[in-house]
């Protein structure tokens, strides 16, 4: 898991620019599946089983892309403005790296303030070491969009990586199609695309593949560091079977079926109810005449940050719960 995760969360992948990612995942999974498509957005969907009498179409969801941001303007000395691709914390950008498709990499600098309170994108800058507008507009152009540009780590059990919103999702469903031995369902397993701009590749590709059930596989924060908003999500004990978050009530029988399953096969979990912040699940829930989904999460720290950190065990737990359902009945 760990070389996985190293592999997917160092590639360039904002939103709308997933190209890289959705071609090394489709790399991984093309021998573990039935079928594997792209669609009109970007999309991978993976067919990974027919299934048999009796079974659902089962639908699980990662998004691909990451945030970024998005060249909006060059001044004479050559310093790029930018405007976010995605949420973006300004707090934590100041010195940090970014890298562009192309490979171009460049430092995020801020303008003298006078209170931390002044800290805004407005007044953010990305230095790609040009002397003059003309100069860096043979390295960038308006309209080019980077991401964060920073290596994995590993810090015993933890893993940190930019992008682990939602690589790690990403390489759980890898680890799921590589696990999975049977199944009587239908299965599809769906890296969506622009899930970070508004959810968008879950709200075709939920219409497209029209499941029965489905599950978003995403990272929720914990409330398990110093002075955190009270949250009942910790590293290390599970993963998280959300209830609600900002965007979404998961339907009951989903939420269920997730803890009956975990309880049944003794995998560890974690009940999640999110504040702020929503998934692919919510956007998959009004397709069509509406399709019962939930959400499996995965505990991260310091989310939308350059250091997202999440626990082994709990990606490892994830992937025995999404499994474990799959190879089962499916009662809701």
């Amino acid at each position: 898991m760990e070389k996985l995760l190293k592999e997917l969360c160092e590639l360039y992948g904002p939103s709308g620019r997933e190209d890289a990612v959705r071609e090394t995942l489709r790399g991984l999974v093309a021998d573990l599946a039935d079928e594997v498509r792209v669609d009109a957005l970007g999309n991978l969907i993976v067919r990974a089983r027919a299934g048999t009498e009796g079974g659902k179409r089962v639908m699980l969801a990662a998004h691909m892309d990451e945030i970024g941001l998005v060249v909006s303007h060059i001044d004479e000395k050559g310093f790029l403005r930018f405007a976010p691709v995605g949420g973006l914390f300004p707090l934590t950008l100041t010195g940090q790296r970014v890298r562009f498709a192309s490979g171009q990499v460049g430092v995020i600098g801020l303008e003298p303030i006078e209170s931390k309170n002044e800290t805004e994108l407005r007044k953010m800058y990305i230095d790609v070491g040009a002397g003059s507008r003309e100069e860096a507009e043979k390295m960038v152009r308006v309209g080019d969009i980077a991401c964060m540009d920073r290596q994995f780590a590993l810090a015993g059990r933890r893993a940190i990586g930019k992008a682990m919103d939602d690589r790690v999702g990403c390489a759980v469903l890898v680890e799921v199609l590589r696990a999975l031995s049977h199944s009587p369902h239908e299965v599809y397993i769906v890296f969506t695309a622009q899930e970070e701009v508004g959810l968008r590749g879950a709200t075709t590709s939920a219409y497209g593949v029209n499941p029965d059930l489905a599950i978003a596989v995403d990272v929720t924060g914990t409330g398990d560091t110093p002075e955190a908003r009270p949250m009942a999500v910790a590293l290390g004990k599970g993963p998280a079977i959300k209830v609600m978050d900002g965007g979404m009530l998961a339907h009951p029988g989903v939420k269920d079926l997730l803890i009956r399953t975990a309880e049944a096969h003794q995998i560890p979990y974690q009940r999640e109810v999110l504040l702020g912040g929503t998934t692919d699940a919510r956007a998959i829930q009004t397709a069509r005449s509406g399709v019962p989904a939930g959400t499996l999460s995965i505990p991260t720290r310091y989310v939308h940050t350059t250091s997202e950190m999440v626990d082994l065990d709990d990606v490892a737990h994830a992937t025995r719960l999404l499994v474990a359902l799959l190879e089962g009945p499916i009662e809701i």
